[in-house]
């Protein structure tokens, strides 16, 4: 009877230890050489629009909050015109994705899209996954794209 229980025991042990080194463990987020600037009045606009009055609580006085924020406005957010032949597969249309209504309520999507405007900040697209994002700006040839943060 102890010889089954040791057995088992050894065996459940050996599963647990081979689990444990089958996790994927992704690696740290890579920022680019561009983060130790001060923002931009656009980058410190797009900030304010959409944490408003709790935007030095939860952005300016926090480092890390910053930088993650700087790094995807400067780095991962590209916005590019396509032309539609192009595109084989169909994309989450941007009027489909919530907006960030956790800091301020009164945040409204732009009525015409223009790139040079535009705040992905106001959008609660994929930021932090394991792989990038593509969002279809809707009835038009932009698209969004969200690089990974790993690469």
């Amino acid at each position: 009877m102890t010889r089954r229980i040791l057995l088992l025991l050894f065996v459940c042990i050996g599963m647990s230890l081979y689990a444990q080194s089958q996790k994927q463990i992704l690696p740290l987020a890579k920022y680019g050489d561009n983060l130790s600037e001060p923002l931009s009045s656009k980058e410190r606009a797009f900030i304010d629009e959409v944490y408003g009055d709790k935007a030095n609580k939860f952005v300016y006085s926090s480092s890390h909050r910053l930088k993650a924020i700087k790094h995807i406005l400067r780095n991962r957010v590209v916005i590019e015109k396509v032309n539609s032949s192009d595109i084989k597969k169909e994309y989450t249309q941007l009027s489909n994705v919530p907006l960030q209504t956790g800091f301020v309520s009164n945040l409204k999507r732009d009525k015409i899209f223009n790139p040079i405007t535009f705040n992905p900040l106001k959008y609660n697209l994929k930021f932090y996954g394991d792989t990038g994002a593509i969002y279809r700006v809707d009835d038009t040839n932009y698209y969004i794209i969200i690089k990974s943060q790993y690469q």
